[in-house]
């Protein structure tokens, strides 16, 4: 089944969230179980659950289940998505800081 392309309001709403970070965080190291996902935090396992459904529904991460176990691990295209929002409004006010300074210069020329 193809995967929905990553929306960059999901993936927000998905990192608004302190667990969902720490849970990104610790994948951020690499694959792990629910189970060794919950251990660290102070809630119950269902919470966990949940918080890794928003996390998939996001593009963050995702999760596979051979047997009993249930993997996680992070979804680079998730994360793409945001790196690509804050290099282009980065871009967008590089370029009108260059624009200040070179009206500041200017100014000081004229002086």
């Amino acid at each position: 089944m193809p995967r929905p392309s990553v929306s960059i309001d999901r993936v927000f709403h998905a990192l608004g969230d302190p667990t969902r970070r720490a849970i990104v965080e610790r994948l951020s190291r690499g694959e792990v179980s629910v189970s060794k996902l919950h251990a660290p935090l102070n809630i119950t396992l269902a919470a966990v659950v949940q918080h890794l459904q928003v996390l998939e529904r996001s593009g963050l991460i995702h999760t596979t289940k051979v047997g009993r176990v249930r993997t996680c691990r992070i979804e680079p295209k998730g994360l793409t998505v945001v790196e690509r929002w804050i290099n282009d409004r980065r871009a967008l006010w590089e370029k009108r800081l260059d624009r200040l300074g070179d009206l500041l210069l200017e100014d000081d020329d004229q002086v």
